[in-house]
Protein backbone atom coordinates (compact mmCIF):
# COMPACT_ATOMS: atom_id res chain seq x y z
CA UNK A 1 0.00 0.00 0.00
CA UNK A 2 3.12 2.76 0.78
CA UNK A 3 4.70 1.64 -2.56
CA UNK A 4 1.17 2.22 -3.90
CA UNK A 5 0.99 5.88 -2.52
CA UNK A 6 4.61 6.52 -3.27
CA UNK A 7 4.43 6.05 -6.50
CA UNK A 8 0.92 7.91 -7.22
CA UNK A 9 2.56 10.69 -5.72
CA UNK A 10 5.52 10.60 -7.61
CA UNK A 11 2.73 11.08 -10.68
CA UNK A 12 -0.01 12.56 -9.13
CA UNK A 13 2.31 15.83 -6.93
CA UNK A 14 4.27 17.33 -10.38
CA UNK A 15 0.78 17.27 -12.05
CA UNK A 16 -0.73 18.97 -9.28
CA UNK A 17 2.09 21.46 -9.43
CA UNK A 18 1.52 21.54 -13.02
CA UNK A 19 -2.08 22.40 -12.43
CA UNK A 20 -1.31 25.20 -10.27
CA UNK A 21 1.42 26.68 -12.08
CA UNK A 22 -1.27 26.95 -15.46
CA UNK A 23 -4.25 27.78 -13.11
CA UNK A 24 -1.30 30.85 -12.17
CA UNK A 25 -0.77 32.00 -15.72
CA UNK A 26 -4.98 31.76 -16.95
CA UNK A 27 -5.66 34.27 -14.14
CA UNK A 28 -1.90 36.66 -14.78
CA UNK A 29 -2.73 36.50 -18.52
CA UNK A 30 -6.77 37.50 -17.93
CA UNK A 31 -5.71 40.29 -15.44
CA UNK A 32 -2.82 42.15 -14.68
CA UNK A 33 -0.51 40.72 -18.03
CA UNK A 34 -3.09 41.56 -20.79
CA UNK A 35 -0.35 40.70 -23.48
CA UNK A 36 0.39 37.56 -22.06
CA UNK A 37 -1.14 34.46 -23.92
CA UNK A 38 -3.30 32.36 -22.01
CA UNK A 39 -2.31 28.35 -22.38
CA UNK A 40 -5.05 27.67 -24.34
CA UNK A 41 -3.74 30.54 -27.22
CA UNK A 42 -0.57 29.50 -26.73
CA UNK A 43 -1.48 25.74 -27.87
CA UNK A 44 -3.63 27.01 -30.53
CA UNK A 45 -0.79 29.14 -32.02
CA UNK A 46 2.11 26.39 -31.02
CA UNK A 47 0.16 23.33 -32.72
CA UNK A 48 2.36 23.68 -36.17
CA UNK A 49 5.62 23.77 -34.60
CA UNK A 50 4.36 20.76 -31.84
CA UNK A 51 2.26 18.41 -34.02
CA UNK A 52 4.91 18.96 -36.83
CA UNK A 53 7.91 18.48 -34.76
CA UNK A 54 10.47 17.84 -37.59
CA UNK A 55 8.88 19.89 -40.52
CA UNK A 56 10.78 22.40 -42.07
CA UNK A 57 9.18 25.30 -44.26
CA UNK A 58 11.95 27.82 -44.34
CA UNK A 59 15.40 28.49 -42.22
CA UNK A 60 13.58 30.02 -39.27
CA UNK A 61 10.63 28.50 -39.76
CA UNK A 62 11.10 24.85 -38.85
CA UNK A 63 9.31 22.07 -36.04
CA UNK A 64 10.09 22.72 -32.71
CA UNK A 65 11.90 18.85 -32.46
CA UNK A 66 13.92 19.94 -35.45
CA UNK A 67 15.06 23.50 -34.09
CA UNK A 68 16.45 21.34 -31.19
CA UNK A 69 17.43 18.71 -32.51
CA UNK A 70 20.28 21.78 -34.20
CA UNK A 71 20.82 23.21 -30.77
CA UNK A 72 21.38 19.60 -29.22
CA UNK A 73 24.23 19.16 -31.78
CA UNK A 74 25.74 22.83 -31.19
CA UNK A 75 25.99 22.27 -27.85
CA UNK A 76 27.70 18.59 -27.81
CA UNK A 77 29.88 19.91 -30.40
CA UNK A 78 30.91 22.84 -27.45
CA UNK A 79 30.30 21.02 -23.98
CA UNK A 80 32.81 17.62 -25.71
CA UNK A 81 35.54 20.70 -26.07
CA UNK A 82 34.47 21.84 -22.60
CA UNK A 83 35.46 17.85 -20.85
CA UNK A 84 38.08 17.34 -23.41
CA UNK A 85 40.01 21.24 -21.98
CA UNK A 86 38.72 21.56 -18.45
CA UNK A 87 39.23 17.54 -16.98
CA UNK A 88 43.16 17.79 -17.49
CA UNK A 89 43.09 21.16 -15.73
CA UNK A 90 41.48 20.34 -13.02
CA UNK A 91 43.41 17.17 -13.00
CA UNK A 92 46.98 19.72 -13.12
CA UNK A 93 44.80 21.94 -10.60
CA UNK A 94 44.33 19.41 -7.78
CA UNK A 95 47.80 18.08 -8.72
CA UNK A 96 50.23 20.85 -8.60
CA UNK A 97 49.85 23.73 -5.76
CA UNK A 98 52.57 25.79 -8.27
CA UNK A 99 50.19 25.38 -10.94
CA UNK A 100 46.82 26.35 -8.79
CA UNK A 101 48.66 29.62 -7.42
CA UNK A 102 49.76 30.54 -11.61
CA UNK A 103 45.99 29.95 -13.13
CA UNK A 104 43.20 29.81 -10.01
CA UNK A 105 43.31 33.60 -10.33
CA UNK A 106 42.57 33.43 -13.55
CA UNK A 107 39.89 30.92 -13.64
CA UNK A 108 38.15 32.69 -10.87
CA UNK A 109 38.31 36.12 -12.75
CA UNK A 110 37.24 34.42 -16.02
CA UNK A 111 34.48 32.17 -14.61
CA UNK A 112 31.64 34.79 -14.21
CA UNK A 113 31.94 36.37 -17.24
CA UNK A 114 28.80 36.48 -19.06
CA UNK A 115 28.43 34.33 -22.89
CA UNK A 116 27.13 37.54 -24.25
CA UNK A 117 30.78 38.82 -23.69
CA UNK A 118 32.40 36.41 -24.63
CA UNK A 119 30.74 35.68 -28.26
CA UNK A 120 31.71 38.72 -30.07
CA UNK A 121 35.17 38.22 -28.79
CA UNK A 122 34.76 34.69 -30.76
CA UNK A 123 33.34 36.25 -33.75
CA UNK A 124 36.87 38.46 -34.08
CA UNK A 125 38.78 35.29 -33.05
CA UNK A 126 38.00 33.26 -36.01
CA UNK A 127 36.80 36.22 -38.32
CA UNK A 128 39.96 35.53 -40.49
CA UNK A 129 40.25 32.05 -40.32
CA UNK A 130 39.57 30.79 -43.77
CA UNK A 131 37.12 28.02 -44.57
CA UNK A 132 35.20 28.04 -40.83
CA UNK A 133 31.55 29.03 -40.36
CA UNK A 134 32.14 31.95 -38.00
CA UNK A 135 29.30 31.74 -35.94
CA UNK A 136 29.32 28.09 -35.56
CA UNK A 137 33.23 28.75 -34.47
CA UNK A 138 31.79 31.30 -32.51
CA UNK A 139 28.94 29.80 -30.68
CA UNK A 140 31.58 26.86 -30.01
CA UNK A 141 33.97 28.76 -28.24
CA UNK A 142 31.76 30.63 -26.04
CA UNK A 143 29.77 27.27 -25.35
CA UNK A 144 33.19 25.39 -23.93
CA UNK A 145 34.28 28.15 -22.19
CA UNK A 146 31.57 28.98 -20.10
CA UNK A 147 30.79 25.56 -19.48
CA UNK A 148 34.10 23.45 -18.98
CA UNK A 149 34.76 25.65 -15.00
CA UNK A 150 32.28 23.07 -12.73
CA UNK A 151 34.43 20.29 -14.55
CA UNK A 152 37.65 22.45 -13.91
CA UNK A 153 36.76 23.11 -10.32
CA UNK A 154 34.61 19.90 -9.32
CA UNK A 155 37.74 17.70 -10.92
CA UNK A 156 40.10 19.47 -9.16
CA UNK A 157 38.47 19.16 -5.50
CA UNK A 158 38.10 15.57 -6.12
CA UNK A 159 41.85 15.20 -7.08
CA UNK A 160 42.96 17.20 -3.65
CA UNK A 161 39.92 14.79 -1.84
CA UNK A 162 42.10 11.31 -3.13
CA UNK A 163 42.88 9.70 0.79
CA UNK A 164 46.62 10.05 0.59
CA UNK A 165 46.30 5.73 1.53
CA UNK A 166 45.27 5.44 -1.95
CA UNK A 167 48.59 6.87 -3.22
CA UNK A 168 50.69 5.09 -0.75
CA UNK A 169 49.16 1.90 -2.29
CA UNK A 170 50.02 2.73 -5.25
CA UNK A 171 53.97 3.72 -4.26
CA UNK A 172 54.17 0.38 -2.50
CA UNK A 173 53.01 -1.45 -5.45
CA UNK A 174 55.20 0.71 -7.43
CA UNK A 175 52.48 1.51 -10.10
CA UNK A 176 53.57 3.19 -13.24
CA UNK A 177 52.25 7.06 -13.20
CA UNK A 178 49.76 6.00 -16.62
CA UNK A 179 48.62 3.52 -13.68
CA UNK A 180 48.04 5.33 -10.80
CA UNK A 181 46.04 8.02 -13.12
CA UNK A 182 43.85 5.49 -14.40
CA UNK A 183 43.53 2.63 -11.43
CA UNK A 184 43.58 5.05 -8.36
CA UNK A 185 43.03 8.86 -9.04
CA UNK A 186 40.15 8.72 -11.90
CA UNK A 187 38.16 5.96 -10.17
CA UNK A 188 38.28 8.28 -6.82
CA UNK A 189 37.57 11.40 -8.47
CA UNK A 190 34.46 9.95 -10.54
CA UNK A 191 32.03 11.26 -8.46
CA UNK A 192 33.07 14.77 -8.26
CA UNK A 193 34.30 14.56 -12.04
CA UNK A 194 30.22 13.61 -12.67
CA UNK A 195 29.09 16.71 -10.76
CA UNK A 196 31.16 18.90 -12.53
CA UNK A 197 30.19 17.41 -15.88
CA UNK A 198 25.99 17.49 -14.66
CA UNK A 199 26.61 21.06 -13.91
CA UNK A 200 28.78 21.89 -17.37
CA UNK A 201 26.26 20.42 -19.12
CA UNK A 202 23.14 22.14 -17.93
CA UNK A 203 25.37 25.71 -18.35
CA UNK A 204 26.13 24.76 -21.95
CA UNK A 205 22.03 24.24 -22.54
CA UNK A 206 21.75 27.86 -21.10
CA UNK A 207 24.82 29.26 -23.25
CA UNK A 208 23.22 27.68 -26.79
CA UNK A 209 20.31 29.93 -26.37
CA UNK A 210 22.38 33.21 -26.14
CA UNK A 211 24.95 32.01 -28.35
CA UNK A 212 21.78 31.38 -31.22
CA UNK A 213 20.39 34.69 -30.39
CA UNK A 214 23.20 37.09 -31.29
CA UNK A 215 24.37 34.89 -34.18
CA UNK A 216 21.03 33.98 -35.63
CA UNK A 217 21.66 30.53 -35.93
CA UNK A 218 18.80 27.84 -36.96
CA UNK A 219 17.86 26.12 -33.43
CA UNK A 220 15.30 27.00 -29.99
CA UNK A 221 17.81 30.31 -29.24
CA UNK A 222 17.56 31.60 -33.12
CA UNK A 223 13.97 30.72 -33.09
CA UNK A 224 12.89 32.53 -29.80
CA UNK A 225 15.15 35.67 -30.90
CA UNK A 226 13.13 35.65 -33.98
CA UNK A 227 9.88 35.52 -32.10
CA UNK A 228 10.55 37.91 -29.51
CA UNK A 229 11.31 40.68 -32.60
CA UNK A 230 7.98 39.86 -34.10
CA UNK A 231 6.34 40.46 -30.49
CA UNK A 232 4.74 36.59 -31.03
CA UNK A 233 4.75 35.40 -27.19
CA UNK A 234 3.08 32.27 -28.14
CA UNK A 235 5.96 30.48 -29.81
CA UNK A 236 8.06 32.80 -26.91
CA UNK A 237 6.42 30.63 -24.17
CA UNK A 238 6.43 27.26 -26.60
CA UNK A 239 10.56 28.25 -26.85
CA UNK A 240 10.79 28.98 -23.00
CA UNK A 241 8.77 25.25 -21.87
CA UNK A 242 10.71 23.51 -24.57
CA UNK A 243 14.25 24.78 -23.46
CA UNK A 244 13.13 23.76 -19.55
CA UNK A 245 12.03 20.25 -20.34
CA UNK A 246 15.27 19.60 -22.83
CA UNK A 247 17.25 20.60 -19.54
CA UNK A 248 15.74 18.34 -17.95
CA UNK A 249 15.84 15.63 -19.95
CA UNK A 250 19.53 16.06 -20.26
CA UNK A 251 20.32 16.41 -16.40
CA UNK A 252 18.18 12.85 -15.86
CA UNK A 253 20.54 10.93 -18.60
CA UNK A 254 23.43 12.70 -16.67
CA UNK A 255 22.04 11.06 -14.07
CA UNK A 256 21.62 7.60 -15.02
CA UNK A 257 25.00 7.53 -16.90
CA UNK A 258 26.21 8.47 -13.44
CA UNK A 259 25.14 5.76 -11.64
CA UNK A 260 26.05 3.67 -14.19
CA UNK A 261 29.56 4.06 -13.69
CA UNK A 262 29.18 4.12 -10.29
CA UNK A 263 27.96 0.35 -10.30
CA UNK A 264 30.40 -0.56 -12.86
Amino acid sequence: MKETLRKLDFLLLPLLGAAVITGLWYFSSATWAGDLPNPTKTWTESKPYVLDPFGKRGEMDQGILRFTWLSLILVAKGYSIALILGTPIGFFLGLSKTFTKAFDPIIQILRPVSPLAWLPLGMVFFAKVKGVNISEMAALFTIALCSMWPTVLNTAVGVRAIPTDYMNVARVLKLSRWKTLTKVMIPATLPYMFTGFRLSLGIAWLVIVAAEMLTGRPGVGGFLWQQYNALVYEQIILCILTIGLVGFVLDRLMSVVERRFKTA
